[in-house]
């Protein structure tokens, strides 16, 4: 059964930080390549970060220099590290799998950035 589980999002004040977790079952996960949405009302779905299969990352210009994608495959989990939270950075945030043809979306967890 596959499965992606968010965790670790909440309300923080702005300047704050936040670690948010995606924990991966059903897949092999050290295939996939592993990224982090962000979801505002009104707004496209954007991609926030992304981790390769072998490690390589890319960011949004909006985050870059304040948020780390990382990933632990012996614990079929990808983290997203954010620092220096500002309040445009609320919104839901989903985590997503992707092997060629296959694509998997966690349910998300709710960022909320307080000024």
């Amino acid at each position: 059964q596959v499965h992606l589980v968010e965790s670790g999002g909440g309300l923080v004040q702005a300047g704050g930080s936040l670690r948010l977790s995606c924990a991966a079952s059903g897949i092999v996960f050290s295939a996939f390549n592993m990224g982090w949405y962000r979801q505002t009302p009104g707004k496209q779905r954007e991609l926030v970060a992304a981790i390769t299969n072998d490690g390589n990352t890319n960011y949004a210009d909006s985050v870059k220099g304040r948020f780390t994608i990382s990933r632990d495959n012996a614990k079929n989990t990808v983290y997203l590290q954010m620092n220096s939270l500002k309040p445009e950075d609320t919104g839901a945030y989903l985590c997503n799998a992707k092997y060629y043809t296959r694509d998997v979306w966690g349910q998300g967890t709710q960022v909320t950035v307080s000024s």
